[in-house]
């Protein structure tokens, strides 16, 4: 039996992501994420429980101001105290997994998805999905873009407006477009 569209996209392959079920999860994931951001600040607490049923894994310490934005939440496991800052955006289309203590400042954009370079490919859907693992104690600088397939170490910055293309180790300090390090 053939692979379903979400069973490809979890493994890593390339999947279409014009698909009926994913369509359905996206859904479900929009009605969380705008519960979220439109129930008063002490209705909502640190995460909109709607939005915290979403996630993968979620420790009960997080926070998440509002607005925030992903597109399954299923694929997202968060570690003891993790923050991220007014405006922040995972496209979760593979696993984006989150170190404690980790902070995200405002506008900080996670994205998994790789459309095709193909453009007849691209056109109808075809995607892969590259995960993204953060550590612990990891910083990330306002309107940083973090692109999939990378892996942040334990302790390290990325500066505010870095575009992270390629891997940051353990301790070290990334800034600028792309991002190298200082």
């Amino acid at each position: 039996m053939p692979a379903s569209e979400r069973e490809k996209m979890a493994a890593g392959e390339w999947y279409c992501c014009l698909d009926d079920e994913l369509d359905l999860l996206r859904r479900q994931a929009r009605a969380a994420v705008h519960a979220h951001n439109t129930l008063p600040p002490d209705e909502r607490g640190a995460v909109a429980p709607a939005l915290r049923a979403l996630f993968a894994q979620a420790t009960p310490d997080i926070f998440i101001e509002a607005p925030f934005h992903c597109s399954y939440g299923i694929n997202i496991t968060l570690g003891e105290r993790v923050y991220f800052n007014a405006g922040c955006t995972i496209l979760d289309s593979g696993r984006v997994t989150i170190g404690d203590r980790s902070m995200f400042g405002p506008g900080v954009q996670i994205y998994c998805a790789e459309h095709h370079k193909d453009p007849a490919l691209r056109s109808t859907g075809i995607e892969i999905a590259r995960p993204v693992t953060i550590g612990s104690d990891v910083w990330i600088g306002g309107s940083a873009i973090i692109l999939g397939g990378i892996t942040i170490g334990d302790g390290a910055i990325v500066g505010a407006g870095a575009v992270v293309t390629r891997d940051v180790p353990a301790g070290a300090t990334m800034v600028g477009n792309p991002a190298r390090i200082r």
